[in-house]
C-alpha cells in the first residue's frame, strides 16, 4: 500500500505543478501579444525586443527569435519561429511521461499486493488448516483492498494525464498561432 500511496502523491504533485506552470506561461500572454504586434506593426522592433526580454515566457522567446530575424524572407522567419517554438514547447510535457507510468503501474502494484496477500492467506491455511470461512474471507478481503487502491489511483491519474496532454497540445497551438501572426506582420 505504501508504493500506491507514494504514486498517488506523486501524481497529484505533478498535476498541480503542471497546472501552475501552464498558468504562469499563459498569464499575460494576451497583453504580450497585443503589445508586440502593435510595436512590430509600427516597426518599433527594438522596443518589441525589450518588451519580450522583460517577459521571459516561452512565447516571448519565440517572438525574440522572430524579431531578431526581421528583414529576412517570410519563409526564413517561419523556419526560425518553428525551430524555436519546438524547443520552447518541449518542456511543457515535463513529467507527463512519469504521470503515465504512475497510471500504468498503480493497478499492477495493487495486483501484486493482492497476490502477496493471497499467498499469505493460503500459507496460513496450509500451516494451520482450513479454519473458518470468516477467517479465510477476511484474509482475501484484505488482500483485494490493494487492487482497489491501485485502481483508485490509476483511474484519476489517467484522466488527469489526458487532461494535461490536451492542455499541452492547446498551448502549443496557441503559441504557434501567435508566432505565425507575428511572422505575417514582420514578413510583410
Amino acid at each position: 500500500m505504501y508504493p500506491i500511496l507514494l504514486c498517488s502523491i506523486m501524481a497529484l504533485a505533478i498535476f498541480l505543478e503542471r497546472l501552475w506552470t501552464f498558468y504562469r506561461i499563459l498569464s499575460g500572454t494576451d497583453r504580450l501579444v497585443r503589445e508586440v504586434e502593435n510595436l512590430a506593426a509600427n516597426r518599433h522592433i527594438d522596443e518589441a525586443l525589450v518588451v519580450c526580454q522583460r517577459n521571459g515566457s516561452p512565447l516571448a522567446r519565440i517572438f525574440i527569435a522572430a524579431l531578431r530575424s526581421t528583414g529576412r524572407s517570410r519563409d526564413h522567419l517561419k523556419t526560425v519561429v518553428e525551430e524555436v517554438g519546438s524547443r520552447e514547447t518541449a518542456p511543457l510535457e515535463k513529467y507527463l511521461g512519469l504521470m503515465g507510468t504512475i497510471a500504468t503501474i498503480s493497478p499492477l502494484l495493487g495486483l501484486l499486493g493482492t497476490v502477496l496477500g493471497m499467498i499469505d492467506a493460503f500459507t496460513v491455511i496450509a500451516t494451520l488448516g482450513a479454519g473458518t470461512p470468516a477467517t479465510l474471507g477476511g484474509g482475501i478481503s484484505q488482500a483485494l483492498i490493494t487492487t482497489a487502491a491501485g485502481l483508485a489511483v490509476a483511474i484519476p491519474t489517467i484522466l488527469l494525464h489526458k487532461y494535461l496532454s490536451s492542455r499541452v497540445d492547446r498551448i502549443a497551438l496557441d503559441l504557434e498561432e501567435y508566432s505565425l501572426r507575428l511572422v505575417d506582420l514582420l514578413g510583410a
